[in-house]
């Protein structure tokens, strides 16, 4: 009877140890998918986007001061090798630091301050179009239109939302898309409280072409463009909420 006892209690302590093993090895195989599944992926490549209207300058080194390899035209597209987010100088206004780009198979350091996340529009470009676009990438970006004013003063306002804290890449963005004139650089945050430029290439058959810039305690508030010529006129206004940029064209029919 004894022996008949220690015979099944060897039988039932068999069974737990072969069911132990099985979940062990359970545990280990999803483990192991778990691990599996976590491999990183390559890295998705980020791009950059000229801003500067004069082109910019392709350095060997991360300094102004550094040879010159190059000089890259106005929207071209060049490939982020590392981003310095520390503040290292300041340029026309705009403070930034020197980021290791490529291209055109050559590697060297530009000022930040002169490159963009968002490929710039290019002139003619149909707004509309424009941010269908640019939402497949940056579905943060926000465009709509809408009409108002009067039958016989209807005016058209195109307002965009651009989720970034730079004024100047709104600028550059406002500046190719509108029509902002090449001759006005991004304004200086550091001037006095209201400052308007003019626009001394302005032709003939243009009435109004100046940039107002509106300033508190050498930080920018505001900038306008003010475009007028016989029974149309518009204006480009430019301002900061938060952590982000706000460009709103207004067209006039007069």
């Amino acid at each position: 009877m004894k022996n008949s006892v220690f015979s099944f209690s060897l039988i039932i302590l068999g069974i737990i140890l072969f069911s132990s093993c099985k979940n062990d090895a359970k545990d280990n195989d999803e483990s192991q998918k778990v691990v599996s599944d976590t491999i990183p992926t390559e890295p998705i490549l980020d791009f950059m986007y000229v801003t500067a209207v004069s082109g910019l300058t392709l350095r060997e080194e991360p300094n102004l001061q550094s040879s010159k390899l190059l000089v890259m035209p106005l929207g071209t597209k060049v490939k982020l090798l590392s981003h310095e987010d520390k503040i290292t100088m300041n340029v026309g206004g705009i403070d930034g630091g020197m980021d290791n780009v490529e291209y055109n198979g050559k590697t060297g350091f530009v000022f930040n301050g002169f490159v963009s996340r968002y490929a710039p529009s290019g002139e003619n470009a149909v707004a509309k179009n424009y941010f269908e676009e640019l939402k497949k990438t940056f579905p943060n970006v926000e465009y709509s239109e809408s009409t108002g004013g009067s039958a016989s003063k209807p005016t058209k306002t195109q307002l965009i939302i651009l989720p970034t804290e730079q004024w100047h890449e709104g600028f550059f963005m406002a500046q190719q898309l509108y029509g902002i004139p090449k001759q006005f650089a991004f304004p200086n945050p550091k001037g006095s409280n209201n400052e308007t430029q003019q626009n001394s290439n302005k032709k003939k058959d243009e009435l109004t072409s100046e940039l107002q810039i509106s300033r508190n305690s050498n930080t920018l508030q505001k900038i306008v463009y003010i475009y007028r010529t016989r029974g149309f006129g518009y204006m480009v206004i430019i301002t900061k909420d938060g952590s982000t940029i706000k460009i709103e064209k207004v067209e006039e029919v007069e």
